[in-house]
């Protein structure tokens, strides 16, 4: 595929055997961003773990300080008696069987789906479509609980849910290009430090291998990860 100016010109400006700081990698990105959009800052992190090993997976939830710049669709998925606090908490779409049934059709206009225990086992069935999507609740990242008026405000105020991939890597995004250097650090190292903590005891080795942010079609970045451990 041939590159454009823009890209061409992104490119020469990022030296791809430096480890940078985390401060000059989120000033580079706003230099070397390629589209006229305001474009998604993903962080790209390798862990030193076995993704096949049930012991080694890692993933959790992170509220980000800045949010991610991007204003979640939320459905809520529960019981008549718990919709209208669901809708006052802001939620984008609130009910259930009419969900169901539209999401079995093949509908996932949504980024975040939360639900009430008690529904559950009718949302089951839904694993084969919500699970490659990462769109199953979970009461790991809390989108399965009976307070959804809290995990409404939390998804909209900017926590984000991650887990590591087959290849190791935990993808995810941190903010948009408009966002400020100092908010992408903080938003970066804040998502860093959870994933830290979450070191499963049978990984040895080093543990945090690599980081590398980019926007939206832009080269990566490489950020020198001793310095963001220490």
């Amino acid at each position: 595929m041939s590159l454009t100016k823009k890209r061409k010109i992104a490119n020469a400006k990022v030296d791809k055997n430096k480890f940078y700081s985390l401060a000059d990698a989120t000033s580079l990105l706003k230099e070397i961003n390629c589209t006229k959009f305001d474009s998604s800052v993903d962080i790209h992190l390798k862990l030193g773990v076995d993704p096949k090993k049930a012991d080694q997976q890692v993933r959790g939830t992170v509220s980000l300080p800045h949010g991610t710049g991007k204003t979640k669709k939320v459905l809520v998925l529960c019981t008549p008696d718990k919709e209208q606090a669901a809708k006052d908490a802001g939620a984008d779409f609130v009910g259930l069987d009419e969900f169901i049934t539209k999401i079995e059709s093949g509908w996932t206009d949504i980024d975040v789906i939360i639900a009430t225990p008690s529904v559950m086992p009718k949302i089951g069935k839904l694993g084969k479509i919500l699970g490659p999507r990462n769109l199953m609740p979970n009461p790991k990242t809390g989108t399965v609980t009976n307070d959804v008026a809290a995990a409404i405000t939390e998804v909209k105020g900017g926590k984000i849910a991650f887990k590591v991939d087959k290849s190791g890597i935990v993808h995810a995004s941190i903010g948009r290009v408009s966002f400020t250097p100092t908010k992408l650090s903080e938003n970066c190292v804040e998502l860093i430090n959870v994933i830290l903590k979450l070191k499963p005891s049978t990984s040895k080795g080093t543990y945090l291998k690599g980081v590398s942010l980019a926007t939206s079609m832009s080269p990566g970045v490489t950020v020198d990860t001793k310095a963001l451990i220490n």
